[in-house]
C-alpha cells in the first residue's frame, strides 16, 4: 500500500492535470469571470495606448517630410551676417525664405483686430506637402499680388470672407482665402497663435521690420540628392555654431516630433498601467477567495493521491487559461478603443492620423495580461501546496496557520521588480520608477496598517451593550476569511488615484488661470517705441484707461558665463551630461543653449509684487559707473542654465559689453498678469540702451476694447495688442481639451476600481450565504441583515475614503509646492462630494450584492452543505 501512492503519482499524466483543470472550472466559470474582469480594462487601456503610439510613430515617420516641408531649415532669431548669408545662398537646389513675427491684424470691413503670427514668405515652400486653403486655387495664386492667407479660425471669429481687406502695418492686403493647414501647424496652436501669410516682397512696406520687432528668420532648402545633406551639414556646422543658428532636417524633425509626443504616450501608458495595477488587486483578491473556497476539494484530491505540486498545477493551468482569455478580450477591446484616441487628441497631433491594427501592441498586451494574471495569483495559489489531506476533515472546524513561505516571499519580490521594470518602461527614468514603485508599496502598507488598526479597535473597544445589528456588523469585519484588508486596499488605492487626478488638475488650472478681478489688467500693449510712449499714454487717457503697468524692455545677448564662451561651455556640458547619463539620470539643459536666444530684460529700482528674493541681496540702483552691476535672476532660470550667486555674466547690448554679477535670485509668480522677467538689472545702467516698452491696462468693456484696439492699430501699426480676455478663452478651451484627455484615461482606472470593488464583494457572496442563512434560521429578518451589511461596508468605505483622500491631498501638496511652485488649497465641497461618493458607492454595492442572498431558502443552503 505505501508503494502504490508514489506509483499512482507517477502515472498521473500532464493531460490529466489539464482535464482536472477543465472539469473543476465547469461549475465556477461565472465566478472565475470576476478574476479575468479585473484585468480586462487594464489590458484594454494598455493595448489602446500601445497601438496609438505605434500608429503615431509610423505616421510621423511617413509624414516627416510634409511636417518639415523642406530637406533643410536654417533658423535664427537675429539677422544673419552678410558672410554667413552668402554661404547659405549657395545651398540646395531650391530655396525659400520666411520672416515671421507677432503683429496686429486689422479687418477693415468689420473694424476688428487680433494679434496673429505674420509669415512673410518668398519661394515655393513647402517643397513637400502643400498649404491647404479654401478655395484651393488660393494656395497657388495668393503670392501673385498684395494678397494674404488668413487662418480660418480668425476668419470665422471676425466673420470675414475671401476678398475682404485687412491691414498689416502700413499696408492693406486682400484676403485670397482661408488658411486651413500649414506645414507643421498643430490644431491647438492655431487658436493660440493663428497664422497669416503675406508675400515677402511687401514686408518692407508694412514698416513692421524695425528695431524691437521679434522677428524669426527661416531659410528653406531642397536637395535633389538626399545623400548630399549630411555632407553639407558637416561643412556648414562651424558657421552655424559661430552665428548661433539652429538647423532642422527631415531626420531631426522626425526624431524631435517623436520625442515630443513620447511624453504624451508615456502619460497615457502610465494611466493605463495604473488601471492595470488596480486590476491586479482584483486578481489577487478574487483568487484568494476562490482558493479558500476550494480548500475542501483540494484536500479531497490529496486524499486520492494527488501530490501538493500536482494540485498546485491544476489550478495554475486553470487560472492561466482564464487570464489568457481575459488578456485576449482586453486586447480586442483595446484595438477597438484605439480608434477613439485620435478624436480625443486630434488638436494636439502634428500629423494626419491613420489608424491601423498594431499586432505588436496586441501581442504585448496579451503577454502582459497573462504575466500579471499568473504573478498576482501565485501568492494565493502557492497556499495549495500546504493543504494537507487531513484538511478534508479539519477544514470545517479549524483554520490552519501558514508559516513563512520562502517561495511566496520570492514571488512578492518578483511582483515588485515587475512593477518597477514596467514603470521604468513608461517613464524612462529609474529614479522616477523607484519613487513610483516604492510609493505604491508604502501606500499599500498604510492601508494594510489601517485595516489592522480597524480590526484591533473593533475587537477591543466595541461596547458590550451596543445594539445587535451594530455588534454583528462590526464583528463581520474580523470574521474568518474576511475581506477587510483587500477591500480597504482596493477602495483606498482607487480613491487615492481619483482624488490625486482631481487635485493635480485643479493645481494646473489654477496655475494658468487669469484672474478677472478689479485689480487685474485685461489688455497688454507690446513693442511700444521710446518715442511713442507719450502718445500711447495720451491715447489710453483719451479712453479713460488706467496705466497699471509700464516697463521698459531691453534686448540683449549673453556672451560669457564666468569668462567662458558658448563653445567652451558646450564642451563642459557634454562631459557632464555623459556622466549623468552613465548614472541613469536625466540630462539637464545645456547652459550653452542660453547663448543662442535673445534675452529680454528690464531695469527697475524695486521688485514687483510678483517677485520675491529667495537668496542674495537685491540692488535697485547703480550710483556710480565704476560700481559693480548686480543683477537678479529667476531662480528656476538660474538652475536651468547652471549658474549661482556670485557668478559673472557678460551681456552684449547692441554691441556694448556690460559685465554683471549675479547678486540675487528671485521666485517669480509667472501666472500673475503682469510683465515678468528672467533677468532684471538695477536702474542706472540701461536707460540709454535701445529699448521698447510694454503697457498694461484694464478696459472691462468689450465695445471700448474693440474701439481702443482699432485706434492703436491705425495710429501705431507696429504695436502688438493682446486681449487677455481672449487669451483666457483660448486657455479655457485648451485646458478643457487637456482635462478631457486626463479624464478619458483616468476613467479606465476609475471603472477598474469599480469592477475590483464589485468583484471583491461578489467573490465573498458564497461565504456570506451560509452566515446570512444561519442568521435567518435563528430569527434575523431581512431588514436586520441589510442593516448589518450596511454598517460593515460603511466603516470599510469610511476608513478607506478618509485614508485615500488624505494621502491624495498630501501627495498633491508635495507636487504643488515642489514641482509646480504654487500653493495648494483644495476646495471643501468637491472634496466632501468625492469622499461621500466613495462611501455611498461602497455601501450600495455591498447591500445589492447581499440582497440576492435573502431570497435563498435556508434549508436549500443547509442541504447543499450537508
Amino acid at each position: 500500500m505505501p508503494d502504490q501512492q508514489p506509483n499512482l503519482q507517477k502515472r498521473i499524466a500532464v493531460s490529466w492535470l489539464f482535464k482536472m483543470a477543465w472539469r473543476d472550472s465547469r461549475k465556477n466559470r461565472s465566478r472565475l469571470f470576476l478574476f479575468t474582469s479585473s484585468i480586462i480594462l487594464g489590458i484594454t487601456a494598455l493595448v489602446a495606448v500601445y497601438s496609438f503610439g505605434d500608429n503615431l510613430q509610423r505616421d510621423i515617420d511617413e509624414q516627416a517630410k510634409t511636417l518639415t516641408g523642406a530637406d533643410l531649415i536654417i533658423d535664427s532669431r537675429k539677422a544673419i551676417s552678410a558672410p554667413a548669408m552668402a554661404m547659405l545662398d549657395t545651398l540646395g537646389n531650391q530655396q525659400a525664405k520666411e520672416q515671421s513675427f507677432p503683429s496686429m491684424l486689422y479687418f477693415i470691413k468689420g473694424q476688428g483686430s487680433r494679434l496673429v503670427q505674420i509669415r512673410a514668405l518668398q519661394g515655393k515652400y513647402p517643397f513637400y506637402g502643400e498649404i491647404e486653403t479654401t478655395p484651393k486655387v488660393a494656395a497657388k495664386t495668393w503670392d501673385q499680388g498684395r494678397n494674404a492667407l488668413v487662418d480660418k479660425t480668425v476668419m470665422l471669429q471676425f466673420n470675414a470672407r475671401p476678398g475682404d481687406s485687412i491691414q498689416v502695418g502700413k499696408l492693406n492686403f486682400a484676403i485670397s482665402g482661408y488658411l486651413d493647414q500649414a506645414p507643421g501647424q498643430i490644431g491647438v496652436m492655431a487658436s493660440i497663435s493663428p497664422v497669416v501669410y503675406i508675400p515677402f516682397k511687401y514686408l518692407a512696406g508694412t514698416g513692421l521690420a524695425q528695431f524691437g520687432s521679434r522677428i524669426h528668420y527661416s531659410y528653406y532648402y531642397k536637395f535633389d540628392r538626399q545623400s548630399d545633406i549630411p555632407l553639407v551639414l558637416k561643412k556648414i556646422r562651424p558657421v552655424l555654431d559661430k552665428e548661433g543658428l539652429d538647423h532642422e532636417t527631415v531626420a531631426s524633425k522626425k526624431q524631435n516630433t517623436g520625442r515630443a509626443f513620447q511624453d504624451l504616450t508615456q502619460f497615457l501608458s502610465l494611466a493605463g498601467f495604473i488601471a492595470l495595477l488596480l486590476g491586479c488587486i482584483g486578481v489577487g483578491s478574487a483568487i484568494h477567495v476562490y482558493i479558500s473556497e476550494k480548500m475542501a476539494a483540494i484536500a479531497t484530491l490529496r486524499c486520492l493521491g494527488v501530490s501538493a505540486w500536482q494540485a498546485f498545477f491544476i489550478y495554475l493551468i486553470q487560472l492561466t487559461f482564464i487570464g489568457f482569455i481575459g488578456a485576449v478580450a482586453g486586447a480586442a477591446a483595446g484595438t477597438g478603443l484605439q480608434f477613439l484616441l485620435p478624436y480625443a487628441l486630434r488638436d494636439f497631433l502634428p500629423v494626419d492620423f491613420n489608424m491601423q491594427i498594431s499586432w505588436m501592441a496586441i501581442l504585448q498586451g496579451i503577454i502582459t495580461g497573462v504575466v500579471i494574471a499568473i504573478l498576482f495569483a501565485l501568492p494565493s495559489l502557492l497556499s495549495v501546496r500546504r493543504i494537507s489531506p487531513l484538511n478534508a476533515i479539519r477544514v470545517s472546524f479549524e483554520q490552519s496557520k501558514e508559516k513563512a513561505d520562502p517561495i511566496k516571499m520570492m514571488v512578492y519580490l518578483i511582483i515588485f521588480l515587475f512593477v518597477l521594470g514596467f514603470t521604468y518602461l513608461q517613464m524612462n527614468s529609474w529614479l522616477q520608477a523607484v519613487i513610483f514603485s516604492v510609493s505604491l508599496v508604502v501606500i499599500t502598507g498604510i492601508f494594510y496598517g489601517l485595516s489592522v488598526l480597524l480590526l484591533t479597535l473593533v475587537r477591543k473597544v466595541l461596547p458590550a451593550g451596543i445594539a445587535y445589528t451594530w455588534r454583528q456588523g462590526f464583528s463581520n469585519l474580523y470574521r474568518p476569511n474576511n475581506l477587510t484588508l483587500m477591500l480597504i486596499v482596493a477602495i483606498g488605492l482607487s480613491t487615492t488615484l481619483i482624488a490625486t487626478l482631481y487635485f493635480v488638475q485643479g493645481i494646473l488650472i489654477n496655475k494658468v488661470t487669469l484672474s478677472s478681478g478689479k485689480v487685474q489688467p485685461d489688455m497688454a500693449l507690446f513693442d511700444i517705441q521710446s518715442d511713442q510712449v507719450k502718445a500711447v499714454n495720451a491715447l489710453a487717457g483719451k479712453y479713460h484707461l488706467p496705466l497699471m503697468n509700464q516697463v521698459p524692455v531691453v534686448t540683449m545677448r549673453l556672451e560669457e558665463i564666468n569668462g567662458k564662451t558658448a563653445a567652451q561651455l558646450a564642451v563642459a556640458d557634454s562631459l557632464k551630461n555623459k556622466q549623468t547619463a552613465d548614472k541613469g539620470n536625466e540630462k539637464r539643459e545645456s547652459s550653452a543653449s542660453v547663448f543662442k536666444n535673445e534675452i529680454r530684460a528690464t531695469y527697475q529700482t524695486r521688485l514687483t509684487g510678483a517677485e520675491k528674493v529667495t537668496s542674495g541681496t537685491w540692488t535697485g540702483q547703480v550710483k556710480s559707473p565704476a560700481d559693480k552691476i548686480y543683477i537678479s535672476l529667476d531662480e528656476r532660470y538660474a538652475e536651468r542654465i547652471g549658474v549661482k550667486l556670485g557668478d559673472q555674466m557678460l551681456f552684449n547690448v547692441q554691441g556694448m559689453m556690460i559685465p554683471t554679477v549675479i547678486g540675487s535670485l528671485r521666485k517669480v509668480e509667472w501666472g500673475r498678469v503682469q510683465t515678468n522677467f528672467r533677468v532684471v538689472f538695477p536702474a542706472g545702467v540701461l536707460e540709454d540702451a535701445p529699448q521698447f516698452h510694454v503697457l498694461m491696462t484694464k478696459i472691462g468693456d468689450a465695445k471700448i476694447s474693440a474701439q481702443f484696439q482699432a485706434a492703436v492699430v491705425r495710429s501705431f501699426p507696429n504695436i502688438s495688442v493682446i486681449d487677455l480676455g481672449l487669451v483666457l478663452q483660448v486657455l479655457d478651451t485648451l485646458l478643457s481639451k487637456i482635462s478631457f484627455v486626463i479624464r478619458f484615461m483616468a476613467s479606465f482606472s476609475i471603472v477598474t476600481g469599480w469592477i475590483v470593488l464589485i468583484s471583491a464583494v461578489r467573490s465573498s457572496k458564497n461565504q456570506r450565504l451560509r452566515e446570512i442563512v444561519l442568521l435567518r434560521t435563528i430569527g434575523a429578518n431581512g431588514k436586520q441583515i441589510l442593516s448589518i451589511t450596511a454598517i460593515e461596508y460603511l466603516f470599510l468605505g469610511l476608513i478607506a475614503a478618509v485614508a485615500g483622500v488624505l494621502i491624495a491631498m498630501t501627495g498633491s501638496w508635495i507636487m504643488a509646492v515642489y514641482l509646480f511652485g504654487t500653493d495648494f488649497t483644495p476646495s471643501f465641497f468637491p472634496v466632501l462630494l468625492l469622499f461621500s461618493s466613495v462611501i455611498l458607492i461602497v455601501v450600495i454595492t455591498g447591500m445589492l450584492s447581499s440582497r440576492g442572498v435573502l431570497t435563498q431558502p435556508p434549508l436549500a443552503v443547509l442541504r447543499k452543505d450537508s
